[in-house]
């Protein structure tokens, strides 16, 4: 092969590395999807939200049914306000006694909301809010308790 044809080869590999290295930093980053879909808002209080951000995934029996809209302290209750936005195939679907939880997900540590449907028949609609909730679980606060507890501190 010629000095020529061995540049044109090396330039479109590096073209197609930037390109696929541009595709994992918007998948990582969470920016793929742009456009932000419509539905109804959920809002749940957290007592901590660890590193959940805005656009995380909120999922049901692991489908992702919407995304994190905002995050807010409400500085009445002390708490995390999070407004989640629901794709609106999935209204009339989640009972007004569904659990919201925060989970970690992937090696990165990507945070997501897990919902858990109850029992009720009453559904939450626009703008309600998710009563029942359970906080991200804070690593150094977990490790400070196995500490503490294996040393025999009272």
């Amino acid at each position: 092969m010629n000095s020529r044809a061995i540049d044109v080869l090396v330039g479109v590999f590096m073209l197609l590395f930037f390109g696929a290295m541009f595709i994992l930093a918007m998948k990582v980053s969470n920016l793929t999807s742009l456009t932000s879909s419509a539905g109804y808002t959920l809002v749940a209080k957290f007592e901590n939200v660890g590193g959940l951000k805005a656009r995380a995934s909120v999922a049901a029996s692991g489908v992702k049914v919407g995304e994190v809209s905002a995050i807010s302290y409400d500085p009445e209750t002390f708490e995390a306000s999070v407004t989640l936005t629901i794709d609106e195939t999935f209204s009339d679907t989640f009972p007004t006694d569904t659990t919201a939880s925060i989970y970690t997900a992937g090696l990165l540590g990507e945070q997501y909301i897990g919902l858990d449907p109850g029992a009720e028949i009453d559904m939450l609609q626009d703008s309600d809010e998710i009563t029942l909730t359970q906080s991200a679980i804070v690593l150094e606060r977990l490790i400070g308790q196995v500490l503490f507890s294996r040393s025999g501190g009272s």
